[in-house]
C-alpha cells in the first residue's frame, strides 16, 4: 500500500488527500454555479464577481504587496529571524483581518446608505467606525501579546546545534 501511495505522489506531485480535496471543492463550486445559473440576477452576480476579481488583482494586491515590502524593509533581518518567532506575521495577520472587516463593513463605517440602513434596522451607523477601530486594536493587541509570549518562550529554550536531534 505504501508503494502505491509513493508512486501516486511521484506521478501527481501531491498526496492523494490533495486530489480528493480538489475534487470536493470543484464539486461544491459546480453545484453553486448551477444553483446561481437559475437565478434571474445571475448576470449581475457574475459581473460583480469579475469586477471584484479585477479590483483585487489590479488595485488591492499591488497595495498590500507594496505595504508588505515596506514592512519587510523596515524590519530588516528581524522580519524572519533564524530562530525565534517572526514579527512579520504578527503584523500581517491582524492587518489582514482588520482589512477584511473594513471591506465587509465598509458601507457602515463610511456611513453610506444611511436612510436605507435606518429604514431596514431602525438604527444609525455611528457605532460602526468606533467598533471597527476597537476590533482592529484588539486584533493587534492580541497579536502583540502572542508575539511577546513566543519571544519569551524562545529565549528560555536552549539553542541546539543544527543537525542534532533533541531528546524528547
Amino acid at each position: 500500500m505504501g508503494d502505491l501511495a509513493a508512486r501516486f505522489r511521484a506521478a501527481y506531485g501531491a498526496p492523494a488527500g490533495h486530489l480528493l480535496l480538489l475534487a470536493g471543492t470543484f464539486t461544491v463550486t459546480g453545484w453553486v454555479a448551477l444553483r446561481l445559473a437559475a437565478e434571474p440576477t445571475a448576470g449581475r452576480m457574475l459581473l460583480w464577481f469579475a469586477g471584484a476579481a479585477i479590483a483585487h488583482d489590479f488595485v488591492l494586491f499591488p497595495i498590500y504587496g507594496l505595504a508588505d515590502r515596506v514592512l519587510r524593509r523596515a524590519l530588516g533581518p528581524r522580519a524572519v529571524p533564524a530562530s525565534g518567532p517572526a514579527p512579520l506575521n504578527h503584523i500581517r495577520v491582524p492587518a489582514l483581518a482588520s482589512g477584511l472587516l473594513f471591506l465587509v463593513y465598509l458601507p457602515g463605517i463610511l456611513r453610506l446608505g444611511r436612510p436605507t440602513y435606518l429604514a431596514a434596522s431602525g438604527q444609525n451607523q455611528r457605532p460602526f467606525l468606533g467598533r471597527w477601530l476597537l476590533a482592529t486594536a484588539a486584533l493587534f493587541l492580541a497579536s502583540a501579546a502572542l508575539y511577546a509570549l513566543r519571544r519569551r518562550r524562545a529565549r528560555r529554550r536552549p539553542v541546539r546545534p543544527p543537525g542534532r536531534p533533541g531528546r524528547g
